[in-house]
């Protein structure tokens, strides 16, 4: 893998098959704002479930809303930010505003110390996220050749994930050096997130995408990420995205199981995405190999085999890192790889939409499981909901697996 001196688009002597080294720096740069808001995101996601449950005091089913809340509520800016990159034809500022709302809910969490207010600023915070997550995809997409999509999301994923890796260890030092000094936490994440928005105003191109000179019109954008082929690949990804339990419920399993957990309880975060910062590139090196919907339903099969381990009854280290392992290779062979999947399903001036639409559903989705795995945790208890997740899941997988079947090999 290289950096490119200069950005380029993909042009037609690079086909879909073939497979080029250049990893754009648009790509590159991205990624460093990715890295550096992550590690912003990361130190309050860190911290949140002990934050809510033990210092506010909120229960597991409340829990559950604000985590729902967390995972979905940004569906409802998705399809906004899509179709606002894609028809304004520059994404960039799209994505800045998105950055810039979420930074600013950082501070605001110090004065949140209610439920409606918790609520409130998550969903500020997702809201911001969801509108820039398109936009900036769009531009990695766009800034891509087409056989190298998997290894470009891949290592945009990667430098964003060793910020989600950063920034629990950073949560865990200052609340090992200040205990229970949440108020910092949420003031050093603040300061991270201005600088990764000013890498984003200050040095990422502000790229033109989509072909032509007219800006598309909001039904023809919209008409040209609903084919047949997209159809069909939102209805697997809404399937399996129903039944992905909420990262955060699957580390309260943990804590509750044994102490080791309960101990490290930020550094759970560190786990999960030193496995993903591991596989990202390596993964998404794969699926533009094997196929990008293969290694989306192979990513939910690691999906399956972490709630099998979150729910033994056995304890200890061992069983914890088989968890975060798992996780890590779900996201690995998920996140980006979804993207890149629907990037290539639709037409060029339709691709942030595409994604926006494909990213609404599996947050909906997964707002849906959140709130779902919760009431089912209450009412049956932590190993009875895991187990039953995990059987839906072992169903659910072939299904997915039929309805993605050949849908990269038509056109």
């Amino acid at each position: 893998m290289y950096v490119s001196v200069r950005d380029r688009p993909a042009g037609p002597d690079e086909a879909p098959g073939r497979r080029s080294r250049r990893v754009a720096t648009t790509v590159v740069l991205l990624g460093v704002v990715s890295l550096l808001t992550d590690v912003s995101s990361e130190m309050v996601s860190a911290v949140l479930p002990l934050y809510l449950t033990a210092e506010i005091g909120i229960g597991l089913l409340a829990y559950g809303f604000v985590d729902g809340v967390y995972q979905g509520v940004s569906a409802f800016v998705r399809i906004l930010g899509g179709v606002a990159g894609d028809r304004g034809r520059r994404p960039k500022w799209v994505a800045a505003l998105g950055y810039g709302i979420s930074a600013v809910s950082r501070p605001l969490m110090l004065a949140a110390n209610g439920m409606a207010a918790v609520t409130a600023v998550v969903t500020a915070d997702r809201l911001g996220k969801g509108l820039r997550t398109a936009p900036r995809d769009a531009l990695i997409a766009d800034a891509s050749p087409p056989g190298a999509l998997g290894r470009s999301f891949g290592v945009h994923r990667a430098l964003d994930t060793l910020g989600a890796a950063i920034g629990p260890i950073a949560a865990f030092a200052l609340l090992a050096a200040l205990p229970r000094a949440y108020d910092a936490v949420f003031v050093v994440s603040f300061a991270v997130a201005l600088v990764g928005l000013a890498v984003l105003v200050l040095f990422v191109p502000d790229r033109r995408v989509g072909a032509g000179t007219a800006r598309p019109a909001v039904r023809e954008v919209l008409r040209a990420a609903a084919g047949p082929r997209l159809r069909r690949t939102l209805l697997a990804a809404g399937l399996l995205g129903v039944l992905t339990v909420g990262d955060g419920f699957l580390y309260l399993s943990l804590q509750h199981r044994d102490d080791f957990a309960a101990m490290l309880f930020p550094l759970l975060y560190v786990g999960t995405n030193v496995a993903y910062l591991a596989l990202a590139v390596p993964l998404g090196r794969l699926a533009d190999r094997i196929g990008r919907a293969r290694m989306l339903v192979a990513g939910h099969v690691a999906l399956l085999l972490a709630y099998l381990c979150a729910a033994g009854s056995a304890g200890g280290p061992v069983w914890t890192v088989h968890t975060l392992v798992l996780l890590g290779t779900f996201y690995a062979a998920s996140d980006g790889v979804l993207a890149a999947l629907v990037s290539r399903l639709v037409p060029a001036h339709a691709k942030g939409t595409g994604i926006a639409a494909a990213q609404t559903v599996v947050v909906l989705a997964r707002f849906a499981s959140s709130v779902a795995f919760g009431a089912l945790w209450v009412a049956a208890g932590r190993q009875p909901a895991l187990l039953g997740f995990a059987v839906a899941l072992a169903l659910a997988i072939p299904a997915a697996g039929w309805l993605l079947r050949r849908v990269e090999e038509e056109r």
